[in-house]
């Protein structure tokens, strides 16, 4: 039930890859572009979604607003200064070197810790104060920016995660009983499944590093560092827009309910 339960809250990610694996083989639209292609099918697999209500209109608003910071983030990155990855074929929509669908890869991440987070029922223990991971989220933005012109301040970031979230607990849902584990273990396991999906999409030829230029080959483990940043700046976002529910107050409504009961 746990697997059933996540592949439910990857539905949109698993979508779009599966549109990416498939195109890169076989793709017959000769005059249309592979990338709007897969900009259109993602469009109206989200319209889908919400059409037969297996998306709640919060979850499509916290999607788009990935889409946005991931696009002003994907513009930078690609921009013919700083090249930190490319987008080999060709496109129309699209805003300077970023197709639009690229938007969605981010948006995937954000449905699925909204959804997510809703289907487990998500409360958490020793979570920091909302405020404080707002700091720390802005300032692992900006370092996605500034590293490329001053110190890279990643592993302070990290370093100051760790502190901060060491000793909080995430407690989920499967059918009925509570069970939980470390939340910085928990963001460790969805940064390794999208390193994964990342090595896939590259093979694909989504898009690619400098080193990918003359051959395919897998992205450097090292990556694994940037996809945990962008969970703790994806998973803040999303807890934002939702609010965060904490054990104890589970317990008291539990304790509230045995009573009147």
């Amino acid at each position: 039930m746990f697997g059933l339960k996540q592949a439910y809250a990857c539905v949109f990610g698993g979508f779009l890859l599966l549109v990416m694996v498939v195109t890169r083989y076989w793709y017959p639209l000769d005059d249309f572009h592979r990338y709007d292609f897969i900009f259109i099918a993602a469009v109206a697999f989200q319209l889908l979604l919400l059409l037969l209500k297996l998306e709640t209109f919060k979850e499509a608003g916290i999607i788009l607003l990935f889409h946005i910071v991931a696009t002003v983030m994907e513009l930078f990155k690609t921009s013919d200064a700083i090249q930190s990855w490319q987008y080999p074929e060709e496109f129309i929509f699209g805003i300077g070197n970023v197709p639009l669908f690229t938007g969605f890869m981010y948006s995937a991440v954000g449905s699925y810790l909204a959804r997510v987070s809703r289907i487990f029922s998500f409360r958490y223990s020793n979570y920091p104060s909302v405020g404080a991971t707002v700091i720390l989220v802005t300032a692992v933005y900006l370092n996605f920016f500034t590293h490329h012109y001053i110190w890279d301040m990643r592993w302070l970031l990290l370093a100051v995660t760790l502190v901060m979230f060491y000793n909080t607990r995430i407690h989920f849902k499967v059918i009925k009983t509570y069970r939980s584990m470390p939340l910085l273990f928990g963001w460790f396991l969805v940064a390794l499944f999208i390193w994964f999906a990342e090595n896939i999409a590259t093979f694909a030829n989504i898009w690619i590093y400098p080193n990918q230029t003359n051959g395919w080959q897998m992205v450097s483990f090292a990556k694994l560092s940037s996809w945990y940043l962008l969970m703790l700046l994806s998973f803040v976002l999303v807890t934002v827009v939702q609010g965060v529910k904490s054990r104890a107050s589970l317990k008291r409504l539990n304790h509230c309910q045995n009573n009147s009961a």
